[in-house]
Order: structure tokens, then sequence, then C-alpha cells
């Protein structure tokens, strides 16, 4: 589709005659990119992972480009995804984003997998000994998934809200999971994992990066200095499960004003408790 006919959709899109304020779009991908489904469910759901990337929303043009789908194909899903409540769509703006059905079902998997209830009471008991956000987090792909996270007392929060994708190679939780994961898994990321340039502190050399996951799996956490956003530092402790192996990760993330490198490091002796603690309750999936 070139510009000029994907600008004559966006138009359509946003006529009111031609889009209702509840009419919806495209669909995404779930691993494989979507234009590589033939199932429309499948198409379907690729296009919300596609929308969960996008914080700020995307419109029917952008996604059905990132999904390699017809436009009217993109168009005809946002459609349904949007009457069914799992998408919104934003008329002035001409934008979709996840709807709340789908902030919904997150609660119930996080009930049902124990994040909720489980979780929480220790995460909160971390944040009130170290004053600052706990964050949990478990890999999806090939990023890292915010499940659960207490925000300490102070007004400066940490942006890593639950459902938040994040990068693996960049963040503590991420390293964390890169490095304690199945060797046979652990080998396919350092070969395969985008090593993205966030800040100018980012590691993008490969032999560098796994110089960096060895370094972590030898002194059992992992620090983020600066790597992902500027100002923000963390470290990170993983959850093993019986074989040894990363199911999740556990971090405690602090403004560089607030605390030192070293005074960071200090807390993991009770990350690595809580996170024995969560391993020992949470299903190890």
């Amino acid at each position: 589709m070139n510009q000029s006919t994907a600008a004559n959709e966006e138009s359509a899109v946003a006529a009111p005659a031609a889009e209702p304020v509840n009419a919806m779009p495209p669909e995404g991908k779930v691993g494989a990119r979507p234009a590589d489904r033939t199932d429309m469910v499948g198409k379907a759901l690729g296009l919300l992972v596609l929308l969960g990337d996008e914080p700020r929303g995307a419109t029917a043009a952008d996604i059905s480009r990132r999904a390699e789908l017809p436009f009217s194909t993109t168009y005809r899903l946002l459609g349904s995804l949007t009457r069914d409540g799992f998408v919104d769509y934003e008329p002035d703006g001409r934008r979709y984003h996840l709807g709340l059905r789908i902030f919904q079902l997150g609660q119930r998997v996080s009930n049902h997998h124990g994040f909720a209830g489980t979780a929480m009471p220790i995460l909160r008991r971390v944040t009130e000994r170290t004053g600052e956000a706990t964050i949990l987090s478990v890999r999806d792909g090939l990023h890292h998934l915010t499940v659960s996270k207490v925000d300490g007392p102070q007004t400066f929060r940490v942006t890593s809200d639950p459902g938040h994708l994040g990068s693996l190679s960049t963040t503590a939780v991420g390293k964390a999971l890169v490095a304690f994961a199945e060797d046979g898994e652990r080998e396919e990321l350092l070969g395969e994992l985008p090593l993205e340039e966030l800040t100018g502190k980012s590691i993008t050399d490969r032999d560098a990066f796994r110089a960096e996951i060895e370094k972590v799996r030898r002194q059992g956490y992992a620090v983020m200095d600066e790597e992902n956003e500027a100002g923000m530092r963390a470290v990170a402790v993983p959850l093993l499960n019986d074989q040894g192996h990363a199911f999740a990760s556990l971090a405690t993330a602090v403004p560089v004003f607030r605390l030192g490198l070293d005074e960071l490091i200090a807390h993991v002796p009770l990350l690595q408790e809580a996170a024995a603690e969560l391993a020992a309750r949470l299903p190890q999936r």
C-alpha cells in the first residue's frame, strides 16, 4: 500500500460516516507475524499484541503496516475487537488502544497464577524495607513482562507498571532472566536477542553482552545502570525453579540521585530472600 493510499484510507477511518467511534481495526502478531497466520482469530490476537507495544496507541494504517496485513482486513478486525471491548478507538487522533477488557483478563490471569494474592504481600514487605519500588517480571518471548509492582513512598515513581513489556538486554530483570534461562534458551537468546541502544550506556555489542550475562551468572544478580533509561538504575535477582532456571525475576529500581550503585547492590540479600520465598509459593511456569 503506497502512502497516498494509506492517507486516503486513514481519512476514511477518521470520517464519522465511514467509521463510527465504536468501529474497530486489524490484527497483529503473536510470536509469528500476523501476516503468517491463516486463521482470523490468530490475526486478531496478533493485533492485540502489536497494540500492547504502543502505549500511545496506533492508527489503522500503522497497525496494518506493522502486521503486514491488508488494510481492509486490519480495519475489519479492529472493528470487531472494539465492539467487544478489547480495543478502544480514539476519534480525535484516529488511534486504537488496548481496551479495559484486556486489563480485566490480565487481572484474572494474575490472580489465577497466584501473582496478586501471593506476590504482592512479599513485594510490599521488600518495599517497606528498601523504601523503593519492587518489581516482579517474567519472560515473554524476547521481552520481559512486568506482572506485579509496588511503588515506594517517594514521589518519584518507576514507570514499569504491570503489563509493561520491556527489553531483556537493557534491564536488570531482563538480564537476570536471560542469565538463568535453560542452557539452550540462553544460547539462543545470546545469539538472536536484539541489542537495543536505548541510552548511551546500553550494551549493543554481542560479545560484550555475552560477557555481561556470564558476570550475572557468576555473581547471582544483575544490574542496570542507566542502560534502559537515563537517570534510573536497578538490581535484580532470579526466581529459580527446581532445576535452577529462572521463571521470574525480582528487582528494586531507583533514580540515580537517590542511591549509589553500591548502596543499591546492598539490597541483593533482601531480594534473594524474597525471591526464594516467592519461588516456593508461586507456580513455576
